[in-house]
């Protein structure tokens, strides 16, 4: 008896070549693709280096330093540091804990380098679009679905809200290339149909790829090629016993692959300098099932109502990653039960069902006046394990999107099937169908604003200081979560080179995970509020702010404001006059 389950080798695929990726119409597919990420970032391209998305402008500016900050280190000759304190001097920052998107820095210092950052963020996330949906139109191709079919299932993917709404900051979640390709190579080592040491050693180099890109999505992709290999196995038990020796082997060339690359990386992570320890927790989350259902105002279709919906969620559009709407909600129920014994839909299912429900959270659940408990919801028995601790469970909906592909295309092919008398126009209708259900996806171009200029004398300033590599300045307004402004700057021009504050996630002195700067974020916050006109001036607030700076020790103070103002004469009380002015810029050499 074959260890293979009889109905996978119904479709078998070669290990090397996927049926049609090369033809004509393959290509044509992949084209569609380009051209359809174009479409929706056509407001970033009138303009590349001075547009980006409206929605996250904090996460874009931040995904900016990332950039600046790896192609500096490639033009020094070298990779960037996973410990730096070019921001939150001195105490700097673990880079391992942020996401600091280093392998696409590192690829697109050429971009970033000449063209500046944000022409590289455009970039990367037209070409994240078009990538995730190519990824796993091949995927679905290597499965044995027809090209119409994979064309549906990878634009369901990776045109979905789940993964555009994702792009209007987390360039880390929009990048989602890579998870399909990883799912392929653990379930052909699974289920026998690739070596398992040549598909081991390119899971491992695509799980490498990913935790240099974002270690949050790998996550996601673990638990999907989880919920896929139970599907199997439970599907075909007396397969089990003939495949445990090559799918051993095969994870431990894939595992002993990664840690190879990134081994280092990630000791440096648990064990390195300001390590986490303690887990992210926050007041419980609670999803919502309009989200399912209420289009978002980014979609063609949308109503008023249903955009206020989802325009009143307290985490904004980044994180309303749920919709499918109605019609594609029913027809992927209807073709899961159609076609549930065909093993590639059943797993499919099975799979977008729990990764969607997970938008839930942990339950209780109220769904009008009945109370679901957490212990029938998914994500309920996944939120206490270790790597579910710094996730957010409405982002299993990314995966989830590509599973509902997947469903897509392959009962699709099914109900299209040849049969025997039957008329053919009949074998149309599916297709019509299919198309209809996935209409309500079609997104909107993104939304664009102007990339914050750079003040006036910005650079002048610094040209006039002239401060060695390892001096920190403040700058006034101080970076903090809600503020990013100033690492656009440094990002736009490479000054200055360590920076008070900073944007970061770090750990707290037990280890916990924290959005603030340490103990002196009360002064940051507080020289803000001055800088906006918003606080006056008391004794116990110069105190706060001379015991910052007496932590902080920085260079220079540069504060972006007219000479006269209220901040200005605050810390010329506070740190003796000005060295000079230039611009919008007031400095103090200390």
């Amino acid at each position: 008896m074959s260890a293979v389950p009889a109905a996978v080798e119904q479709t078998p695929v070669a290990e090397g070549r996927v049926p049609g990726s090369g033809t004509v119409p393959g290509w044509l597919v992949l084209c569609c693709y380009l051209l359809g990420a174009l479409v929706v970032t056509s407001h970033l391209w009138v303009d590349p280096a001075g547009r980006m998305q409206s929605g996250d402008v904090q996460d874009v500016n931040l995904f900016a330093w990332f950039l600046r900050y790896s192609a500096t280190a490639v033009s020094h000759g070298h990779l960037p540091a996973l410990f730096t304190t070019a921001l939150n001097a001195p105490r700097g920052v673990n880079l391992m804990w942020n996401t600091a998107y280093l392998l696409p820095g590192v690829l697109l210092t050429p971009v970033t380098l000449l063209a500046g950052p944000q022409v590289s963020l455009t970039i990367v996330l037209t070409l994240s679009i078009a990538g995730s949906a190519a990824s796993l139109f091949w995927v679905l191709r290597r499965w044995g679905a027809s090209i119409g079919g994979a064309a549906l299932g990878g634009a369901v993917y990776g045109f979905s809200p789940a993964l555009l709404n994702s792009g209007t900051g987390h360039y880390q979640l929009v990048l989602a290339a890579a998870p399909p390709l990883i799912i392929d190579a653990v379930l052909r080592i699974v289920t026998g149909r690739g070596r398992p040491v040549r598909t081991g050693v390119w899971l491992g180099l695509l799980t490498a790829a990913q935790i240099f890109t974002g270690e949050e999505l790998l996550t996601y992709t673990a638990v999907a090629a989880l919920v896929l290999v139970l599907v199997i196995a439970l599907s075909h038990p007396r397969a089990v016993p003939g495949r445990v020796r090559d799918t051993v082997l095969g994870a431990a060339v894939g595992a002993a692959v990664a840690l190879l690359i990134s081994g280092y990386a990630l000791w440096f992570q648990f064990f390195g300098p300001l390590h986490e320890h303690k887990v992210l927790r926050g007041p419980g989350w609670s999803g919502n099932l309009a989200f399912f259902v209420d289009p978002s105002g980014n979609l063609l279709f949308h109503t008023s109502s249903s955009a206020a919906v989802v325009n009143s969620y307290s985490l904004g559009l980044p994180e309303v990653l749920a919709y499918l709407g109605w019609p594609l909600i029913v027809v992927l129920l209807a073709a899961a039960i159609r076609f549930w014994r065909d093993p590639r839909v059943r797993a499919a299912a099975v799979a977008c069902a729990a990764l969607e429900l997970c938008n839930l959270g942990g339950g209780p659940l109220q769904v009008g006046g009945f109370r679901l408990p957490g212990s029938f919801l998914p994500y309920h028995w996944l939120q206490g394990l270790p790597t579910m601790a710094q996730v957010l469970p409405d982002r299993f909906c990314i995966l989830g999107a590509g599973a509902a592909g997947a469903v897509l295309a392959f009962s699709l092919d099914l109900a299209r099937a040849p049969r025997p008398q039957a008329r053919p126009w009949l074998r149309r209708i599916p297709a019509t169908v299919a198309v209809l259900a996935v209409l309500p996806l079609i997104p909107l171009p993104y939304q664009a604003a102007a990339v914050p200029p750079v003040p006036t004398g910005w650079q002048a300033a610094f040209s006039r200081l002239r401060l060695a590599p390892d001096d920190s300045v403040l700058v006034i307004p101080v970076t903090l979560i809600a503020n990013s402004e100033v690492m656009r700057w440094q990002a736009d021009t490479g000054e200055p080179a360590s920076m008070v504050a900073g944007y970061i996630l770090r750990a707290s002195n037990t280890g916990q995970a924290v959005f603030n700067i340490g103990p002196q974020q009360a002064a940051a916050e507080w020289l803000n509020r001055l800088w906006a006109g918003k606080v006056r001036v008391h004794a116990s607030s110069a105190a706060l702010v001379r015991a910052a700076l007496a932590y902080w020790r920085p260079a220079a103070i540069i504060a972006v404001t007219r000479e006269g103002s209220r901040l200005a004469r605050f810390m010329t009380r506070l740190v003796g006059r000005p060295a000079f002015h230039v611009g919008r810029v007031v400095v103090w050499r200390l």
